[in-house]
């Protein structure tokens, strides 16, 4: 028994020993491996966040190693921000990896236009592992485009608990009389900082925080090439009496250079195509003369909200040459609007891309409304004379001409009539209308027979029947091919303007806002 007792106190000394050795760390610099040699975080604006970046270390050898300074060159004073072992700063010691183990750093950066290098406006540091003067010193260079920017936002007022009143619009009552409002403000033709914010330029982004608002008898001018970025829960309101006039032109590169460009402010790739980042673009109740043109919008909850019109003969919106993309709700939801259209395409929203609901009187000619939404329901146009109280109103026109209208679901359009006054046309159209079960098949309104609701129409009936042959509908690249049907079947009496891409039309052209073109 003695001797067994003294063999387990032996095995057990052992043990402890052994243990101790698997976690003793070597002091050392030098070997390590990186996930890459530099880090580019994209682009950020004046004083707003950058996402989190990752940066994985290896040690690759048989030792436990501690090493015994990892820092940012800069140190306190940098703009950077590590977390390294779950520990936020600039200025670590003794950090410790298994041996065969690796471990993450996670990067981020809030800094200033004034930080980065004039020539290049490029913010820079370096993550060091070891002293420089170690000449075994190991680095990852950190880069950062940082863009100047006019920021628009609603004053705040700090109340006696800390948190913040915030300026606010009114946008009428409620059913029961309360008041609505939306965090905002209207903007100022003498802005202490921004200068004229009814006139946005090129020279740099704009970047707002709630809603904007064109004040009661002002226009909003925006220049080609603007850019403007939207923060979560955030848009631009056009008021009453108010006019938006959006004056981008046609681009020579894919870099869109004169197009104006609405969209959210994450500038990450990874946020490049992500639905409802940001509010919409609301032309609210009497605003009148909006003109658009050469405008991208994308990854909006609506991409433009009308509701109402401003009781004139004439448009009250009139759009051309206007792309919108990845709304998550609706691409433009019109409610009693007056909107006149010309090479507008949308696509991928969660809904509808064009609603035209409440009645209204709409006129679009060599469009393309598609909706690849990934999920199954989705239709690319609606037209209803139905509103919230059930109270039939007048849809006195909805006129499609030349337009393709398609989508990965079987039903390209949605008609709801709740009275006589429901006039629409489509004329030398493309429509995806896939009925396999007839039950659209004694509905006078899907009659494609009828020539005073469908004339000369090309029905797709399936998903190969009549195909447009875009490009890659689900990217947003709605293009036709040569093999479309689209090709060479519109009514040459509507093309008195160039398409998209502001290529000529003539002869035999084509249905939708693209000519067609061969693919590489």
């Amino acid at each position: 028994m003695r001797r067994l007792l003294l063999l387990l106190l032996i095995g057990f000394a052992v043990s402890l020993t052994s243990c101790r050795n698997d976690f003793d760390f070597e002091s050392r610099t030098g070997g390590l491996e990186f996930s890459k040699d530099t880090v580019y975080l994209d682009t950020v604006f004046t004083d707003i966040g950058s996402s989190t970046y990752t940066l994985k270390v290896y040690n690759r050898s048989d030792k436990n190693i501690s090493i015994p300074s990892l820092r940012l060159k800069e140190g306190t004073a940098s703009k950077y921000r590590l977390m390294v072992d779950g520990i936020a700063g600039q200025v670590f010691e003794n950090v410790e990896i298994l041996a065969k183990d690796s471990m993450y750093i996670f990067v981020s950066v809030t800094a200033e236009v004034a930080d980065a290098n004039p020539t290049d406006f490029l913010y820079t540091d370096k993550i060091l592992f070891g002293e420089e003067s170690n000449p075994n010193h190991q680095k990852v260079e950190l880069v950062t485009l940082i863009q100047d920017a006019y920021f628009i936002y609603p004053g705040r007022v700090q109340n006696p608990d800390e948190s913040y009143t915030y300026d606010e619009l009114n946008l009428g009552v409620d059913g029961d009389g309360n008041p609505i409002t939306i965090r905002g403000r209207f903007l100022e033709e003498t802005h202490p900082i921004n200068g004229n914010e009814l006139h946005w330029t090129n020279t740099k982004p704009y970047v707002v925080y709630g809603y904007a608002a064109v004040p009661p008898n002002k226009t909003l001018v925006v220049d080609p090439g603007a850019r403007v970025h939207f923060h979560a829960e955030s848009g631009l309101i056009v008021a009453n009496n108010a006019s938006l006039h959006i004056e981008g032109e046609p681009s020579n590169t894919n870099a869109l250079e004169k197009e104006v460009i609405f969209e959210g402010d994450r500038l990450e790739p990874n946020f490049s195509e992500v639905p409802g980042q940001w509010g919409t673009i609301w032309f609210s109740q009497g605003s009148t003369n909006n003109q658009i043109k050469n405008l991208t919008i994308k990854n909006a909850t609506v991409g433009m909200l009308v509701t109402g019109n401003d009781e004139t003969s004439t448009p009250t919106l009139n759009i051309e040459n206007t792309q919108i993309y990845n709304c998550s709700n609706v691409g433009i939801l019109a409610r009693d609007g007056n909107i006149e259209g010309r090479n507008v395409v949308i696509n991928n929203c969660g809904q509808i891309s064009f609603a035209g609901s409440y009645g209204g009187s709409y006129e679009f000619t060599h469009c393309t409304f598609a909706n690849y939404w990934p999920s199954p329901n989705q239709s690319a146009v609606l037209l209803s004379n139905e509103n919230d109280g059930n109270t039939p109103t007048t849809l006195s026109k909805a006129n499609f001409n030349n337009c393709i209208i398609h989508t990965s679901s079987n039903f390209g359009i949605i008609l709801e009539k709740t009275n006589q006054n429901f006039n629409y046309k489509f004329d030398h159209s493309l429509i995806k209308f896939a009925d396999f079960s007839n039950q659209f098949i004694n509905n006078e309104l899907y009659d494609f027979s009828n020539i005073n609701l469908f004339d000369t129409c090309l029905i797709a009936r399936s998903s190969t029947n009549n195909n447009p042959d875009f490009k890659d509908a689900r990217n947003n690249k709605l293009i036709i091919g040569e093999n479309s049907a689209a090709k060479g079947t519109a009514d040459n009496t509507y093309f008195t303007f160039n398409d998209i891409l502001n290529n000529q039309r003539n002869g035999a052209t084509d249905m939708g806002a693209y000519n067609w073109t061969t693919f590489d």
